[in-house]
């Protein structure tokens, strides 16, 4: 009985000790929170005092002795859009994004109706219908919706982003002054303009002729030439890139290497066009290590005449293919006869369709002369967008500035003649330098 008791006591006292240790605990926060609010309160009146102190000093000082405030940068300009959710911190149920303030002057002054024609060609490389054209069939692909945060940039816009980097071949951080947009916006809006354009425009506008549309081209390069039977001239250019982080060695263009003395790294543009300098077939993409003849070899064109499509057609060639069944190219061989410098000769005026091409190609779109920010897997979106480009201003007759021609320069080998994929060819060859010659189209005849 006096153990319970002693027990029970002993409980008692633990209780109240646990209990005056927690009051103390809580009058010692209480006393916290009120010394932290005398410290606060006393801040603020001493930085009160010091702000009515400089104020009547500034006042007292004469005005020539006063400095002069510092310049601090214009701050970004804050928008505040109301919507039911709210970020972390934010009062009244709106949302607060800071957005750098940038300059729309130069592109709105483009996209003013009295904007000179002269001066958008010059920017855009096409005229406004054209580009107005462009933008309507990229509308449904390109075109976003505007959110609670800011209203989506426009179509139009858009596509003059992608045009005008372009045309121009200019940095980002240019793109960016011009158009009043973020640098990566701009870098995003090219890449998917130009991904809008290989989606919607290439079929139209970059495709296999039709078998009606193939015997007016053989019709048309027989006049130019007098070889019969021509539906395309081919060519191959290389486009200059940095130096990859992946198979250095692959892209190494030894040739532009050796002629300008300096390292130079490269990929291909193969394409065949008609006699009007429009392309029907591109192959895009390959090293620039790559001979011409390898590339066609990888290439669709390739498997598609050998499945029967080019039968009985010739596509006209430089040095750098071999001859075959459907690929005519010049003699190589170093004495040659009359026959043969005649044929060489006509089957230049052939070749110098496709090479006129390109080089209109890289004239209006000066992006493909110079060496781009454009990562290696996303060339192929972008060249292909500047050929269906081209394709586009050649067949609504966009006249070219004069200022913008240049000299093509690619360094062309000639193929090995002694691996010869077609012995027929050769002799169809010979039948056709013959009957240039003797049936005086080939600017000689015997009389």
């Amino acid at each position: 009985m006096f153990q319970e008791k002693f027990v029970t006591q002993i409980r008692d006292m633990q209780n109240k000790k646990k209990i005056s240790t927690a009051t103390r605990k809580k009058k010692g926060n209480i006393h916290n929170l009120e010394q932290e609010k005398e410290k606060s309160e006393t801040m603020l009146d001493i930085h009160s005092n010091m702000q009515e102190h400089d104020e009547l000093k500034i006042k007292e000082e004469p005005e020539g002795n006063r400095k002069r405030p510092r310049i601090t940068a214009t701050p970004p300009k804050l928008i505040v859009s109301a919507g039911p959710n709210t970020l972390s911190g934010s009062t009244g149920g709106h949302r607060r994004l800071w957005v750098k303030d940038r300059s729309t002057a130069w592109w709105d002054s483009c996209n003013h109706p009295d904007f000179p024609e002269a001066e958008f060609r010059k920017a855009f490389r096409m005229s406004r219908s054209t580009f107005d054209m462009i933008c309507e069939q990229l509308s449904s692909v390109v075109a976003k919706e505007d959110t609670m945060l800011r209203a989506a940039i426009p179509v139009q816009q858009r596509v003059a982003v992608c045009i005008w980097r372009l045309a121009t071949g200019e940095p980002l951080r240019l793109v960016s002054k011009k158009f009043g947009l973020g640098i990566s916006t701009c870098h995003k809006l090219v890449l998917e303009v130009c991904s809008a354009i290989k989606t919607v425009l290439m079929p139209k506008y970059l495709q296999w002729s039709s078998a009606e549309a193939l015997d007016n081209v053989k019709e048309n390069f027989e006049k130019i030439s007098g070889i019969p039977n021509v539906v395309g001239s081919m060519y191959t250019t290389h486009i200059p890139i940095i130096a990859p982080k992946i198979s250095v060695s692959a892209y190494f263009n030894r040739r532009h290497t050796e002629r300008n003395q300096k390292t130079s790294y490269s990929i291909t543009v193969q394409g065949v066009v008609d006699h009007k300098g429009v392309f029907t077939d591109c192959c895009i993409g390959w090293p620039g290590s790559m001979s011409d003849d390898q590339i066609l070899a990888k290439s669709a064109l390739y498997q598609r005449a050998n499945g029967g499509l080019l039968k009985d057609v010739w596509i006209a060639g430089t040095t750098g293919y071999r001859l075959t069944d459907w690929v005519l190219v010049p003699y190589t061989q170093q004495h040659l006869t009359w026959t043969q410098h005649a044929f060489n000769e006509k089957i230049h005026e052939v070749q110098r369709v496709s090479k006129e091409a390109f080089t209109r190609l890289k004239g209006r779109w000066t992006c493909l002369r110079k060496r781009t920010e454009v990562k290696l897997q996303d060339l192929p979106a972008v060249l292909g967008a500047c050929c269906v480009l081209h394709n586009i201003c050649e067949m609504r007759n966009e006249e070219m500035d004069s200022e913008l021609r240049f000299e093509l320069f690619d360094d062309e080998m000639i193929a090995p003649s002694s691996l010869i994929r077609s012995t027929s060819s050769v002799q169809a060859r010979d039948n056709i330098a013959h009957n240039l010659l003797h049936h005086g189209l080939a600017g000689t005849s015997f009389q």
